[in-house]
């Protein structure tokens, strides 16, 4: 491998480095504000009789745990490659990010569970309270959701958007709280309370299991699901001195970490030190892949050379 190459390859770990330690620091404020809010709308939920709050709260406290998981996970991750993890450690992310996953389909399944039977025997709720609480909840969760969100150009890697799932599911939470306490105030219809938990929890169910869908990807060495490996394939044929591809492997280590390995056929290896340098150009900037190993094999046939 060339000095160049090494010296491209440690500018990405920089980078990659500086945003996971921005990251890390971006969870703390959160984690607090989410965890001692959630003591408070349990107590609330428990106060007022509201299903919406006492899921709401749930919520939040799987929130606290998705963000201290997650705060863990970009710690971990900052470990070094050893000789017994060549990449170091930044697939803990991952695994942290399908256990949130999980923990929220958890949730709401208790949920769930919990609203089908306020159905059949409806609660009495404490209406001016439980929309405070709610209120006070959702305005906490916009700014948690803000916070986790701001700053970061969308480069959010599969961990953040696994406590930001938890965020954002809560804020809906909050949200049909405060508007069931509304629609009880004024028509005195109970039943909406465990009517709009269970709308918050489909929708949160359906972006909880594609989360656990993309965390299972990644850790079963597929292909991510933004890149086509014919597309690849195609654009390194294309490309001039290139006789054939084959063995073309991809795959991500964490969600914004992708690997890429292939074999270069090529009519002459004088062509292959510029060429080399070429398609790693070539990968990084169309396909946004920057750990590159390129293996070059040498055809003594006398095929047509692209021009």
């Amino acid at each position: 491998m060339s000095a160049h190459h090494l010296e491209h390859g440690h500018s990405h770990d920089h980078h990659h480095h500086h945003f996971q330690t921005k990251t890390r620091s971006q969870l703390l404020l959160p984690f607090a504000l989410t965890l001692v809010f959630a003591i408070v709308e349990a107590v609330g939920g428990v106060f007022t009789g509201s299903l919406a709050l006492l899921g709401d709260a749930g919520h939040m406290v799987s929130d606290s745990a998705a963000l201290g998981l997650a705060w863990l996970a970009s710690w971990i991750a900052q470990r070094p490659q050893s000789a017994s993890h060549n990449f170091g450690l930044v697939r803990m992310e991952v695994l942290v990010a399908v256990v949130n996953a999980l923990l929220m389909l958890f949730v709401i399944v208790e949920i769930s569970l919990e609203a089908w039977q306020r159905l059949h025997h409806p609660h009495a709720i404490v209406v001016r309270e439980m929309m405070l609480i709610a209120l006070l909840g959702l305005l906490i969760n916009i700014f948690v959701a803000w916070y986790l969100h701001r700053d970061q150009d969308g480069k959010h890697n599969i961990n953040q958007r696994a406590a930001l799932l938890h965020v954002l599911g809560d804020l809906l939470g909050s949200l049909a709280a405060l508007i069931a306490g509304a629609v009880i105030y004024l028509t005195g219809w109970v039943e909406i309370d465990a009517l709009l938990s269970l709308l918050i929890v489909l929708l949160i169910g359906v972006s909880s299991l594609r989360l656990l869908r993309e965390g299972i990807h990644v850790l079963m060495e597929g292909v991510p699901m933004h890149l086509h490996h014919q597309d690849i394939l195609q654009h390194l044929k294309q490309q001039k001195h290139v006789l054939d591809v084959h063995d073309l492997r991809i795959w991500a280590i964490s969600s914004d970490h992708i690997a890429l390995t292939a074999h270069i056929r090529v009519a002459d290896l004088q062509h292959w030190p510029n060429l080399m340098h070429h398609l790693q150009h070539e990968l990084e900037d169309h396909f946004g892949i920057h750990h590159i190993v390129l293996q070059p094999e040498w055809s003594d046939t006398n095929p047509v050379i692209k021009t």
